[in-house]
Parts: C-alpha cells; sequence; structure tokens
C-alpha cells in the first residue's frame, strides 16, 4: 500500500479530521495489498455510494461516518448503579472528603467490580488521584490519567554515602547538561531508543504526526512534580534485592511520557465520551469496551506511551551515569498511571486503573517518593486483594498548587531546603515539601499493603523552574 496522508484524502473530500484517521487506521491495517492509487479509488467510491459499502465489515465504518450514522451505531446511554461495589480505603482521616465522593461515583458505574482508595489520596480529575479501579472488560482513559505510564525509576550506585559531597560540583553540572524540564524543547543531543521504532506509531493514523515530537522529547521530564535527584539509599537488613544493609548513593527519577501520552490521553477521552453516554456529573469516566476497536487502539497506545515513559527514564539514567562514570548495581522501576489486565481473587478478570497508585503484588517492586526533602521508600508489595495489590504513588498533596504558591515564599523554602541539607536546582514553591502530605503517616497508613526493603533521601534535586 502507499503511504496514504491526510492531504491525499483532503482532495478527495474527506475534510473531517476523525473520518481522516479513521480512513488511514483501517487502511493501514486491512488494505496493505491495495496501491496507493486502488485505494483511492475505492474511497471515492464509498463517499459516492456510501450505501453500498455497509455490508463490509471494514468499509462500513468509514461509509457509516460519511453518512452520519456512527453515533447512531456507536452511542449507548448508561445509568450509574444504586449500589457502589466494594471499595476499601486506607489511611481515610487523611483523606479528603471530595476524593471519597470521587471514588464512590466511580465504583457506581455498571462495569465498576471493586475500588481501593491509597493514603495519600486527593481529588483528582475523573478518578482520584490514589484512586484505584477494577472494570469488567473495560478501560476508562480517564481513570489512567493524562500523564500515561508516569512512574519511578531508582538506579541504587555501590559507592558510599561521601561520595555526593566530594562530587557535588560535577553531580550538579551532569543534572544541568543532561537532564530538560518544561513543555517544549529536548536535550542537545538526539537520543536514540527502541521504542521510537514501533510499529503502533504507523498502525494508528492520529500518532504518526507526534513521532517527531517524542523523538524530540525523549529523555526530558516534563514540569509539575517531576524530578530528577541524587541522595543516598539506606538498604535495610534482609532486603528483598541481597545487599548490604548500608548507605548507598541513588538516583531517583520520576516523569512521565510527555506530549504523547497526553495526546493519547485526550484523543481517546473523547471518543469514550461520544460513544459512552453517562450522567453529567461522571462524564469523564466514560469508559471504552475492551472488544471495540477504540477500546483495543486505546490499549496499544497506552502500552506504547508507558513504554516511551520507561525510555525516558533509560535515557536519564544512562546519560547521567555515563557523565558521572557510575554504574548502576540494581535499577528499581514501576509505573503509577496505568491500567493492567489482572484475576481477583475469585478468580474473575479485570482490568485494573491505578491512578496515581503504585502496583503492589506479592514480592513486586515499587518506590513510593516524599517530596523534595523527605525520604522516598523502596518497597515489595504484600499483595492485599482487598487494596487491588496496590500501594499509594508518593505521599499526596497536603495543599493545592495556587495554595501552596500563596502560602510560602522563595527564601522560607530556601531555609527548609537549607536545614534539611537539600540542593535544589529549578523547583518552585508549588511544589515546597509543606503542600505534600507526611510521608512516614502514609507509610504507616500501608504496612499491611508493603514491607520496607530501604530508605532513600534527597541530597541534590533538579526540577522544572517556571
Amino acid at each position: 500500500m502507499g503511504n496514504l496522508r491526510t492531504k491525499d484524502l483532503s482532495k478527495i473530500g474527506y475534510h473531517n479530521d476523525q473520518l481522516r484517521s479513521l480512513v488511514i487506521g483501517i487502511a493501514s491495517k486491512n488494505f496493505k495489498h491495495h496501491s496507493k492509487q486502488q485505494l483511492l479509488d475505492l474511497l471515492v467510491n464509498i463517499k459516492n455510494n456510501p450505501e453500498a459499502f455497509l455490508g463490509d465489515e471494514q468499509t462500513g465504518r468509514i461509509a457509516e461516518k460519511l453518512m452520519g450514522k456512527t453515533e447512531e451505531h456507536l452511542f449507548k446511554v448508561y445509568d450509574l448503579k444504586d449500589e457502589p461495589a466494594p471499595c476499601k480505603i486506607y489511611g481515610g482521616k487523611g483523606v479528603e472528603t471530595s476524593a471519597k465522593k470521587q471514588m464512590e461515583l466511580a465504583t457506581q458505574l455498571p462495569v465498576s467490580v471493586q475500588g481501593a482508595l491509597m493514603p495519600d489520596a486527593h481529588m483528582g480529575f475523573g478518578l482520584p488521584i490514589g484512586g484505584v479501579l477494577a472494570t469488567r472488560n473495560a478501560v476508562i482513559p480517564y481513570a489512567v490519567g493524562m500523564d500515561i505510564g508516569c512512574r519511578m525509576a531508582l538506579s541504587i550506585i555501590d559507592e558510599s554515602d561521601g561520595f555526593i559531597k566530594r562530587f557535588e560540583y560535577q553531580i550538579k553540572q551532569a543534572l544541568k547538561s543532561h537532564t530538560h524540564f518544561g513543555m517544549e524543547g529536548g536535550l542537545d543531543t538526539r537520543q536514540e531508543h527502541e521504542v521510537l521504532d514501533s510499529d503502533v506509531f504507523n498502525q494508528i493514523g492520529f500518532l504518526r504526526p507526534l513521532r517527531s515530537k517524542a523523538v524530540r522529547q525523549l529523555g526530558t521530564s516534563g514540569g509539575g512534580n517531576h524530578f530528577v535527584e541524587f541522595g543516598e539509599i539506606e538498604m535495610h537488613a534482609g532486603n528483598a534485592l541481597g545487599l548490604a544493609p548500608k548507605k548507598y548513593v541513588a538516583l531517583l527519577t520520576h516523569s512521565g511520557s510527555r506530549g504523547l501520552g497526553s495526546a493519547i490521553a485526550r484523543h481517546y477521552t473523547q471518543v469514550a465520551m461520544n460513544t459512552c453516554k453517562l450522567p453529567r456529573h461522571a462524564q469523564q469516566l466514560a469508559w471504552l469496551d475492551m472488544n471495540s476497536e477504540s477500546g483495543q487502539e486505546y490499549w496499544l497506545t497506552m502500552t506504547l506511551a508507558g513504554d516511551y515513559a520507561k525510555a525516558c527514564h533509560d535515557r536519564i539514567h544512562a546519560n547521567l551515569l555515563k557523565a558521572l562514570g557510575l554504574k548502576a548495581i540494581h535499577i528499581v522501576e514501576n509505573h503509577h498511571n496505568f491500567a493492567w489486565k489482572d484475576t481477583l481473587a475469585d478468580g474473575q478478570e479485570v482490568i485494573v486503573h491505578r491512578k496515581g497508585a503504585t502496583s503492589a503484588h506479592a514480592g513486586e517492586w515499587g518506590i513510593i517518593p516524599g517530596s523534595m526533602i523527605t525520604p522516598a521508600y523502596l518497597v515489595t508489595g504484600k499483595g492485599v486483594g482487598d487494596s487491588l495489590y496496590s500501594a499509594s504513588h508518593g505521599a499526596g498533596r497536603a495543599m493545592s498548587r495556587q495554595r501552596a504558591k500563596d502560602s510560602m515564599t522563595v527564601s522560607a523554602m530556601k531555609k527548609l531546603l537549607t536545614n534539611a541539607g537539600v540542593s535544589l536546582i529549578g523547583g518552585t514553591v508549588e511544589e515546597n515539601p509543606l503542600a505534600y502530605k507526611d510521608i512516614d503517616a502514609v507509610i504507616a497508613a500501608q504496612q499491611a499493603l508493603v514491607n520496607i526493603e530501604g530508605k532513600f533521601l534527597p541530597r541534590i534535586v533538579r526540577m522544572n523552574k517556571e
């Protein structure tokens, strides 16, 4: 098949963006053996006489769209359940009522099987941050979130804790040279990673123009609460990595899938809201049926965004360690904005959405960070069914970004950092340590969910300066 472009479709009268995306997607999968001209001739015929093509599974979808019948065929209206699905709340005293109400709404969806709310939870869009939701054969784009595959990565380095003091200048220079924060731009040196060769960029029409941005942003961190930091980690006796119980140097990163993930989230949230109609106050929780083409497409693109987020961390760690002549002896990493296929204790197969929550199956590794001056905990899961095999993804915000900005001055934040022995490159008062809940209280509220394997303390932190 020739390379079909949107401008080719415009020339033959296909002007609608959704229609063109649909055509390119169908053509790339199902008409590979057609030449470009054969395909254009076929599309002209469908446009001139759509009724004649309704009987075929693939051309019928294009014909339906041309005839304006897509909504009529795919549009479904759903009511919420009177009784919510069971939902266990951890550390409930520290969780705001609005987050609990948001979670209760999510468990009233007809596809919801079970919910869980983590102790770092606070109100979000659709599902609360710290919300975990198991659904039956349905994926909810907004319950995964805008930053698909947002994740943590930790490199443990066999150097003593004195290393950071001795090489503070070199570490700061490496962080300035080999990390990039902010919405636009990228690193000075082009980054390579196999994720950029994924067929999914070509299989899904609307992704093609996003690839060049993904190339540019590879190895970067974005803004908000994303960070790259060096610190020391104290591994506990008997830890599951088998490391000697002492202090090591460590590199810890937190970021997601950049522009690629947010574009995928926006696109499929709109598709879900167009095809799955819920009461207005629940509309953001619209889902895609996993048996539908859009559900399968979302799953494919969500997985790509997760792989891309991992690739960004891979490049950040590789670049920094190389610049400093260091080598990791262990790398631990985990997503906390994602959906997984899983099986509950009763044998039900479900889709588990974790929006700001860490997967914590028995023996599964995870990282739960605090703030720029408080510890991050290296944990393994205990596999608790009531929590949907989950734990918190961090300390969780105690105040909004605006309130954090209004209640903290730059000089007061500098004093907090100095007292904690932390150097900050970039950063804003919106991310000041007091904007977050007490990480130790959050960890205490989930003792039943995770084992503590090590405790990381940040020393040199790099964040976005807005």
